[in-house]
């Protein structure tokens, strides 16, 4: 059963270790296929190396598990509300990238201070709310996922235009049209709260980039009249 997206998130899972994204088994990736209602997911706590595609399992948005010998990532309610919330998600990542993980610690948006942040976020990358005592106790999982919705709604922001987040005291969730693009978003994601850090080390009074540079960068890669890269012949 959907072999080639069980292939396809494997694949992506595998490139967390890789782009140096995970320690362990911190992280997870995950794909959907809209048309069967039905959405890919690392089991949980499985190390890389010993991963393989036909170990990927196959859950339904019901939550429901329908194929794997494993259990699915911890995490999968979370991207289970995802998927509900936002139609034109295609895969979904989750890491603990060290710099990320840092903002979301110090419970901060990640303010857009330049160029690169612009190219693939437009404005700056929210940190959620702190969950509270009985939303953690209910179902830790399933409610982080609905904080990041109410955060995404409470600030009209298009999920499709700000492809990530960081939550309160957890670490960051990225996501794209495919899981291979969830991962090279959780790659940038990295970077840029990386530069974000070393402005605020250089001066911890610096100001995000002007609104029209924002706009510009954003807009010549994702705009309806963008021209970065070699377009469509």
């Amino acid at each position: 059963m959907l072999e080639e997206l069980k292939k396809e998130v494997y694949e992506a899972n595998m490139e967390l270790p890789k782009r140096n994204l995970v320690t362990f088994t911190w992280g997870n990736v995950s794909g959907i296929d809209r048309k069967e209602g039905l959405f890919v997911i690392k089991p949980s706590g499985i190390a890389y190396e010993d991963l393989k595609p036909q170990d990927m399992v196959v859950m339904d948005l019901e939550g429901n598990k329908i194929e794997g010998k494993l259990n699915p990532s911890s995490d999968t309610k979370t991207h289970l509300e995802l998927y509900k919330a936002f139609a034109a998600l295609g895969g979904i990542v989750h890491t603990h990238s060290p710099h990320a993980v840092g903002w979301a610690q110090a419970r901060r948006d990640i303010p857009c201070y330049g160029t690169t942040h612009a190219d693939y976020f437009y404005g700056p990358i929210p940190c959620s709310r702190e969950l509270t005592a009985a939303e953690t106790e209910e179902d830790y999982e399933k409610n982080t996922g609905l904080v990041i919705i109410e955060t995404f709604q409470n600030r009209k922001i298009n999920p499709i235009h700000l492809p990530a987040i960081v939550c309160a005291n957890h670490g960051p969730f990225t996501w794209g049209k495919s899981a291979a693009e969830a991962v090279y978003h959780a790659v940038v994601l990295e970077e840029v709260a990386k530069m974000a850090t070393f402005t605020e080390l250089h001066d911890p009074k610096a100001s995000p980039a002007p609104q029209w540079i924002q706009d510009k960068h954003f807009m010549r890669k994702h705009g309806p009249n963008a021209y970065y890269g070699q377009g469509k012949s």
